[in-house]
């Protein structure tokens, strides 16, 4: 006999070999499109963006969502050979405004001096590995004419006897 187990949004059926076996009798309801609550991905049935997708991480919105939509949506739509080439400036304009609120919206240059150890703070500096430069070896110049020059020639002691 079947069991069911909800795990958070998941739900897990347990089935018998038998009831494996046998053909489904599940039946599939259709989604009504029109569901405002039901939850979609970024690109609605119709086609359409949906800025409401937590995918988006809150891009929509904000101070420079309006010029996220208007670059996101050129992208998007574009029927160009390679899609977005005529976004570009949509898309500087965006990257203008993010460049704006740096602390709303971090590079990743930023981010990595930020998760690195602070030159002010001595906690984090005791803690960082101790780094010393080392000396580069010597480059030898490997070119035939040079290699040949410094090889004594071959012996031929087994040649004599």
């Amino acid at each position: 006999m079947s069991s069911v187990k909800e795990e958070g949004k998941d739900r897990v059926i347990f089935v018998t070999k038998e009831e494996h076996e046998a053909p489904s009798n599940a039946e599939l309801v259709e989604e009504d499109p029109d569901d405002p609550y039901e939850e979609r991905g970024l690109i609605l049935p119709n086609g359409e963006i949906n800025w409401n997708c937590p995918c988006l991480g809150g891009m929509a919105s904000g101070p420079c969502g309006a010029s996220f939509k208007e670059a996101f949506s050129c992208f998007h739509y574009s029927k160009e050979e390679v899609k977005g080439s005529e976004c570009l400036d949509q898309f500087r304009g965006m990257q203008d405004c993010m460049q704006r609120y740096p602390e709303l919206y971090p590079q990743e240059d930023d981010k990595e001096t930020q998760g690195g150890p602070s030159e002010t703070d001595p906690s984090k500096q005791d803690s960082a590995p101790e780094l010393t430069p080392t000396p580069a070896a010597p480059v030898q110049d490997s070119s035939p004419s040079t290699a040949l020059a410094d090889t004594p020639p071959p012996s031929n002691s087994s040649a004599s006897g």
